[in-house]
């Protein structure tokens, strides 16, 4: 009939098999230079490391290159032993401080109302959890040292304080720890549900009973993911804790800066990489920890 419209149906194309695994492929090739960079950059010089703390070093009486088990042994002895554990107790302080003081100050910024507030502290979080080395070892000696302008005008010294201690270098790496911990917790407490606070008030729960019986169970895994992130930070600190206390703090890092610059005994050349193997398998350990707290906080808050 004139004027009429014929509908037409068109079915929709399956997509081949073929082309499916196209575009996997092509997905491949696009990660292939983030997969090249991880093997040159943290693959090979981890292999190198093993290789080299299992043989003799090249000052060795027998030329080198021997298989031996003597530099993982020593670095697990006397004052190497002293320097790991010194750098294991460092990191459990200061990683607990931090998440304890980072999780209000988080819960603070996600509860804002004022965005120019939330952006001011993440923005700030974001420079000051990257701020290390030199520039801040210098910063808290002109405050903090024994000739600071903060120390000089409080009178710490009168009540024993001293910058270039334990407990020193534990609050300057709070300096940069507890910002990391607001940006890492911060994204967990928001995607706490409102419907999940709500549900809690209204069966007659307060403030104290929600926080310990719903929020804080969900968040455990991001709070343990981000202590153990925290700890790793604090374990592989090197230029901070060089520059401000050298070796009057017993650390790991320490160590391995004296073994490369061969103040070591001869035949212990590779003793550096031995102890860089001991920092290598303590990390692995701490990546072992936070995957799968990761992928757990994940399913709660996604």
């Amino acid at each position: 009939m004139a004027g009429s419209v014929t509908p037409v149906t068109t079915a929709a194309k399956a997509p081949r098999p073929g082309k499916r695994r196209a575009g996997g492929s092509r997905a491949w090739l696009a990660a292939l230079p983030l997969l090249l960079f991880f093997v040159i950059g943290f693959g090979l010089p981890a292999v190198a490391i093993a290789i080299g703390a299992f043989t003799t070093s090249s000052d060795a009486p027998d030329g080198g290159g021997t298989f031996t088990t003597a530099n993982l042994t020593g670095s697990l002895q006397g004052a190497y032993w002293t320097a790991l554990w010194g750098s294991v107790k460092l990191s459990l302080l200061t990683a607990l401080i931090a998440t304890v003081v980072g999780l209000p100050l988080a819960q603070a910024v996600a509860t804002s109302r004022f965005r120019m507030f939330r952006e001011a502290v993440m923005s700030a979080s974001g420079v000051l959890a990257n701020f290390g080395g030199v520039p801040l070892a210098f910063m808290f000696v002109a405050t903090l040292g024994n000739s600071g302008e903060v120390t000089k005008k409080l009178g710490l010294t009168k009540h024993g304080w001293s910058l270039y201690t334990f407990s020193g270098l534990s609050v300057v790496y709070l300096y940069f720890l507890v910002p990391l911990m607001v940006i890492t917790i911060t994204p967990a407490l928001e995607g706490l549900r409102v419907q999940w606070r709500e549900a809690a008030y209204n069966n007659g729960a307060t403030s104290l009973q929600y926080w310990r019986h719903v929020a804080l169970p969900v968040l455990l895994p991001s709070l343990l993911g981000g202590f153990v992130l925290l700890f790793g930070a604090s374990f592989a600190a090197y230029a901070t804790a060089e520059a401000m206390v050298g070796s009057s703090v017993p650390l790991i890092s320490m160590q391995i800066g004296d073994a490369l610059s061969g103040n070591v005994l001869v035949g212990q050349g590779n003793l550096a990489l031995a102890l860089g193997l001991d920092m290598i398998v303590v990390a692995c350990l701490v990546m072992a920890v936070y995957l799968p707290l990761q992928r757990r906080s994940a399913k709660w808050l996604a």
